[in-house]
């Protein structure tokens, strides 16, 4: 059973299908071939709400990297084209409430199919 990975702040993202990337803090027990189901949002349901399906994707890549090393094609993967690296990185650490120089799971997946 494939698990649900949000992506609440790029949701535009994957129904476009421009984000091919994801960096974040855990989900270490992911491998190439695993498939996970992007949802809007995933936790902090209120009552009533339901989990919104956004896609389903593959694994492709995973390794650790300091998120601080990402370069300007990976922030177009990412599907924020218009952003330099140092933008994305004080996006990133806003959000996760963490450093530059955070060790973050870089994961790259390839759409298997989209719901919306």
């Amino acid at each position: 059973m494939a698990r649900n990975m949000s992506f609440s702040i790029t949701t535009d993202q994957i129904v476009n299908q421009t984000k091919t990337v994801t960096r974040r803090i855990g989900w270490l027990m992911l491998k190439p071939g695993d498939q996970v189901i992007a949802v809007k949002k995933a936790m902090g349901l209120k009552k009533g709400e339901k989990v919104e399906r956004l896609a389903k994707l593959r694994i492709v890549d995973v390794r650790l990297e300091s998120l601080h090393q990402i370069d300007q094609d990976d922030c177009v993967a990412e599907g924020f084209p218009d952003m330099t690296p140092d933008q994305f990185v004080e996006m990133f650490c806003k959000h996760n409430k963490c450093t530059p120089f955070r060790i973050v799971n870089r994961i790259q997946f390839e759409y298997v199919e989209v719901y919306q």
